[in-house]
């Protein structure tokens, strides 16, 4: 398992915090995801995924990962 920590810009509230946990939940390999207003903590098999799928999903989330 891997772990990441990612700053997230565009989060301003409680429902920004849901959608990203929402987006990267919904990864195949993600086991976990510790998501606050601007910042997400995620743990992740790397044989199903990796940093660029979640970054990617975030993304396509309506937000920008720094």
């Amino acid at each position: 398992m891997a772990v990441i920590e990612l700053k997230i810009e565009g989060m301003s509230c409680q429902h920004c915090v849901m959608a990203v946990k929402k987006a990267v939940s919904g990864i195949k390999g993600v086991t976990s995801a510790d998501v606050s207003v601007g910042a997400a903590k995620i743990v992740y098999d790397e044989i199903k995924t990796n940093k660029d799928e979640i970054a990617k999903a975030i993304v396509n989330a309506g937000y920008k990962v720094k």
